[in-house]
């Protein structure tokens, strides 16, 4: 017999919680005009399906109309004729029918609130559950599920409670997983493809990180329809600080196209990025796993400040318009020595100024120029120190060099990312005089002299030509991937070096004198 008052003059509107006291309406949902029932925040615990509540066996609960693919947010009690103004929207109402006269009507209400689904108990007041309210459920598409005389009120509550539990349970696992798994990602040498990645493998579906105008910088799992990929476009400028049709712009929206579900996340950092997702389902945690990836994509895409960022704004300024390197110099950070880094994504590629940024970071330094499409990023670092290698990119570096000579030091970094590349190693530093050796013996202005009369036939691009191949010691395949250009070119270039210098470059006291030439300039 179930558990309910069964006599008119019974308590109405009596609460069962399927959670613990003080639970509220789903966000979102909006409670009846005069409803006493309080709305706009999250219930404690995620929803359940139905259908988990009907395969309970202990029960004996029978779905007898309307559909089962419903979820079930509250259980609630009433004997009211009329139980509208006490529902929040999302229950499971359970009745024994004391005061069902209309069942039509009844059951439009019960639509109208916003009921997942009733729950008849049969006995004592009923015998079966009337064929009337079993015509209305499924005329009106409300789950109708028969409750069994020796099945009480309590024990549909408890189960739903323990139900609900175990979904928390199990949504507190995910969620703690699926943030170790971004925090991974986001400590990778491309810390924001890799978190977009995670992010589309956690929700199933498509992630992808807009510019202010709408270009698609970075994009993981499965590529959407056309037609979805044109609405999370529209629904980025609603976000967009730059597009959005209000002001403020809102900082997050959402959507539907057929079964498809459509967000977009204004990110932090002053840049107007916008994260949009398309996934064919919801599940419980995916508010709050993307709210992670929204934080760690909000960081990595801000822009890295030092220790006084205007300074060095304005010292670039002050280059621009023509100022003296030495004097400004200090505004850069006030470092003697620069090393510059060119350096290549190691799988190829271009690079977008967010990973770029991220190389920067990496390296100790915010002055970075992220090139633009094939070429290499290239970084201007303070001091000295020996770079080292960095995971997922092939580096080469100049040789510290004054503010006054970066011109040359940028050079010898494009030298030696070519070498790299060539040589399929990470990094490679710039070969430099070490004062020793036999160059040594020779004064520094009598060799530089030596080496202008003795490269002056060359043009610029033969010099570098005959020095890359010189250096990778007369490979015309590995010249060619270290120059960019085909292995034939590199033949045409050391032979037009060999008729104007007049010298057989297979000669090693030939190679000899021109390398030690070409290590002069």
């Amino acid at each position: 017999m179930p558990d309910t008052p069964t006599g008119p003059s019974a308590p109405t509107g009596s609460t069962v919680p399927a959670a613990p006291s003080g639970s509220a309406a789903p966000s979102g949902s909006a409670a009846p005009s005069g409803s006493a029932a309080p709305s706009g925040s999250a219930p404690p615990t995620p929803p359940i399906p139905l259908a988990e509540l009907l395969a309970r066996e202990d029960l004996g609960l029978r779905l007898i109309a309307g559909p089962a693919h419903v979820d079930l947010l509250w259980v609630h009690t009433s004997e009211m004729a009329d139980p509208y103004p006490y529902l929040l929207g999302g229950e499971l109402l359970l009745s024994a029918g004391v005061l069902l006269k209309e069942p039509d009507t009844y059951v439009a209400r019960l639509v109208e609130a916003g009921a997942a689904a009733l729950g008849f108990g049969v006995t004592p007041v009923h015998d079966a559950v009337p064929q009337a309210l079993i015509e209305a459920c499924d005329r009106h598409g409300l789950p109708l599920v028969e409750v069994p005389p020796a099945t009480p009120f309590t024990a549909i509550a408890r189960a739903v409670w323990r139900l609900m539990a175990e979904a928390r349970h199990r949504e507190l696992r995910r969620v703690t997983r699926a943030q170790q798994a971004l925090a991974t990602a986001a400590a990778r040498p491309d810390p924001v493809p890799a978190v977009l990645h995670q992010l589309a493998a956690q929700l199933a579906g498509r992630a992808m990180l807009l510019s202010a105008a709408g270009e698609e910088l970075h994009a993981a799992g499965r590529r959407p329809a056309p037609e979805v990929r044109a609405a999370l476009t529209r629904l980025a400028r609603v976000v967009s600080p730059t597009a959005a049709p209000v002001s403020p712009a809102p900082t997050s929206a959402t959507d539907t196209l057929g079964d498809t579900h459509l967000f977009a996340y204004a990110l932090g950092g002053g840049q107007g990025l916008v994260l949009a997702l398309a996934t064919g389902r919801r599940e419980a945690g995916d508010h709050t796993v993307t709210g992670i990836a929204v934080v760690l994509l909000s960081l990595l895409a801000a822009p890295h400040q030092g220790a006084d960022a205007a300074g060095r704004s304005a010292a670039l300024v002050r280059l621009l318009l023509g100022a003296d390197p030495v004097a400004v110099a200090p505004l850069l950070g006030g470092a003697e020595l620069w090393t510059v880094v060119h350096a290549r994504r190691s799988g190829g590629g271009p690079v977008d100024p967010l990973t770029a940024g991220a190389l920067g970071a990496a390296l100790g330094s915010a002055l970075v120029d992220a090139g633009r499409g094939g070429d290499a990023v290239k970084v201007l670092v303070p001091g000295g120190d020996r770079i080292t290698p960095q995971p997922g990119w092939t580096l080469g570096t100049s040789a510290p060099a004054p503010i006054t000579a970066l011109d040359l030091a940028d050079g010898q970094a494009a030298r030696a990312l070519g070498r790299a590349v060539a040589t399929r190693t990470p990094l490679a530093h710039h070969h430099t005089d070490t004062g020793r050796g036999l160059a040594a013996l020779v004064p520094r202005a009598e060799a530089e002299a030596h080496a202008r009369a003795l490269l002056a036939p060359l043009t610029a691009t033969l010099a570098e030509t005959l020095r890359c191949w010189l250096s990778l010691h007369g490979s015309w395949d590995r010249t060619a991937t270290a120059l960019q250009v085909h292995r034939n070119t590199v033949r045409q270039r050391i032979a037009r070096c060999a008729t104007l210098l007049d010298a057989d470059l297979d000669d090693m006291d030939v190679r000899t004198e021109l390398w030690f030439a070409l290590r002069q300039q």
